[in-house]
């Protein structure tokens, strides 16, 4: 079980997710890793007499970016494990 988990944890890493919100207006893309390596905003969002939303957008987006990579990740341990539960694995 532990070699399954491990070549899982590896293809886990090389995963890549996105993220849109905004009817797409910021985009977050987020490998397995958890690492955030590429953000698209959509020019028009821009206002800088509204820089709040902007930044709530961003984080939005994000959070949603990393929510989906842990479903995934939960979801392929969950394979590997045989449904069990263990502690600490992502």
């Amino acid at each position: 079980m532990q070699e399954n988990m491990q070549k899982a944890q590896q293809e886990l890493e090389s995963k890549e997710v996105e993220a849109s919100v905004g009817g797409g207006a910021v985009t977050v893309k987020v490998n397995g890793k958890k690492e955030v390596i590429d953000i698209t905003i959509k020019p028009e969002v821009v206002d800088p007499d509204d820089i709040e939303m902007l930044q709530d957008l961003v984080l939005s987006a994000v959070n949603q970016a990393l929510r989906n990579i842990d479903d995934i990740q939960a979801s392929q341990m969950s394979k590997v494990t045989g449904g069990m539960n263990i502690p600490g694995l992502f």
